[in-house]
C-alpha cells in the first residue's frame, strides 16, 4: 500500500484555507490548474511510497514511539509559495522546528522498519493546494501574491497520522487521490 506520515490540520483550519483558495479560483488561468480537494489537505512529513504489508507491524510500532517522543506544538497555516511552475502551496508558521523534528522522526522510523525511502531531503512544511497540468504554462506568481497575507488561526498539533494514498484508476481526467488515515498516535504520550 502507498503510505505517508502526515500532520492533518483540523476542520476549522481547513475551512479558513478553503475560503482563501476559493478566492484563488477567480484568478486568470485557475481552470488550468489541478486543485487538490479539501479532504486531501495535509502536511506530508515522510513519503514512504509502496510499503509491504509485512513491514506494517514494525512501522506502526516505530511511528508510535516517534509520536510519543514529540510534544504537541502550535501551528497555523501561513502565506503561500510555489515549487517552480509545478505546484502551489500554503506554508506554516509556529512550531516549525517541532514539525521538522517530527518529520525527521517519522522518516527515521520508516527507514528503521525497512521501508525503502527516497534520499533524505531537508524538510519544508507545505500543504499543496494546486498543481499545474502537464503541458500548460500557468504562471503561479499571482496565486502566491494573493496568498501573501493569508494567516490562519493557530491550533495545536497533537497527532501523527499514517495515511494511505489510493490513486485513481484508469487515468480518468479530474479524478483525485483518496486519502485514508490507517493509524494515528497522540504526540507526547
Amino acid at each position: 500500500m502507498r503510505l505517508f506520515a502526515a500532520v492533518i490540520p483540523p476542520d476549522p483550519a481547513i475551512d479558513e484555507l478553503g475560503l482563501a483558495v476559493d478566492r484563488l479560483h477567480a484568478l486568470p488561468g485557475a481552470d488550468e490548474l489541478r486543485w487538490t480537494g479539501r479532504p486531501g489537505w495535509h502536511f506530508t512529513l515522510a513519503f514512504m511510497g509502496e510499503v509491504d504489508e509485512d513491514l506494517m507491524p514494525d512501522l506502526t510500532r516505530r511511528l508510535g514511539r516517534a509520536a510519543a517522543r514529540q510534544d504537541s506544538f502550535p501551528l497555523r497555516l501561513h502565506a503561500g509559495g510555489r515549487f517552480g511552475q509545478r505546484a502551489l502551496w500554503v506554508g506554516a508558521a509556529g512550531g516549525l522546528d517541532d514539525m521538522r523534528r517530527l518529520a525527521e522522526r517519522a522518516d527515521a522510523a520508516a527507514r528503521r522498519a525497512g521501508v525503502a525511502m527516497e534520499e533524505h531531503r531537508a524538510y519544508k512544511a507545505h500543504l499543496t493546494i494546486a498543481r499545474t497540468r502537464l503541458g500548460t504554462t500557468t504562471d503561479l506568481r499571482p496565486y502566491v501574491d494573493a496568498l501573501v497575507d493569508f494567516e490562519g488561526a493557530a491550533w495545536t498539533v497533537g497527532e501523527l497520522a499514517l495515511v494511505r494514498s489510493n490513486l485513481p484508476g484508469g487515468g480518468v481526467l479530474g479524478k483525485k487521490p483518496r486519502y485514508e488515515t490507517v493509524a494515528s498516535w497522540p504526540l507526547g504520550h
